[in-house]
C-alpha cells in the first residue's frame, strides 16, 4: 500500500464522520503496526477484500462511540445488537468508498461483526497492516488496513 492509498482511506473517514454525525474525527499520524499488536475494541466490523487486491479493512470502536452514532441519528435502540451492526456498517461504508477511489476490481465482503477487546482479528500473512487512528467525540478508535 502506497502512502497515496494509504491518505484515500484517511480521507474516507474523515469524511464519514463529518458526513454521518456533523462533527469531524481528528485523526492521528497513521503508523505500520506488527499482527500481535493490533488494536481491538469493543466492537470490530471486519470486510474481506478480494479480486485485484487482496486482504482485509477493519473498523473497531468502544461501545461509548457506536451509542453516541446512534444517539446522534435519533436511534433509541442502543442495544448490543444494534451497535454490532453499526461497526459492521462502518466498515462496510467505508470499504465501499475505498472500492469507488480503487475500481470495480476491488471487491468487499459481507461485514464480520467481533465483540471484545479480548479478540484476536488475524490479518493476511505477508500483508502489512496500517493502522489510521482517530478520535471522535473524546473516544478513541481505528481503521486497520491490511491490503496488497
Amino acid at each position: 500500500m502506497t502512502e497515496a492509498e494509504l491518505r484515500v482511506f484517511v480521507a474516507i473517514v474523515k469524511h464519514y464522520f463529518e458526513q454521518q454525525t456533523g462533527i469531524a474525527a481528528e485523526i492521528y499520524t497513521p503508523y505500520l503496526a506488527e499482527p500481535n499488536a493490533l488494536p481491538v475494541f469493543d466492537y470490530t466490523g471486519v470486510i474481506g477484500i478480494s479480486g485485484v487486491r487482496q486482504g482485509c479493512v477493519y473498523f473497531t470502536a468502544p461501545a461509548e462511540l457506536l451509542r453516541q452514532i446512534l444517539s446522534r441519528s435519533g436511534e433509541t435502540d442502543l442495544s448490543s445488537r444494534n451497535l454490532a451492526d453499526l461497526a459492521g456498517e462502518i466498515g462496510n461504508t467505508i470499504s465501499g468508498n475505498a472500492r469507488r477511489q480503487f475500481g470495480n476490481e476491488f471487491l468487499i465482503s459481507v461485514p464480520l461483526v467481533v465483540q471484545g477487546r479480548d479478540q484476536v482479528i488475524s490479518l493476511p500473512k505477508g500483508v502489512k497492516a496500517y493502522i489510521i487512528p482517530f478520535c471522535w467525540q473524546d473516544q478513541d478508535a481505528s481503521l486497520v488496513v491490511s491490503v496488497v
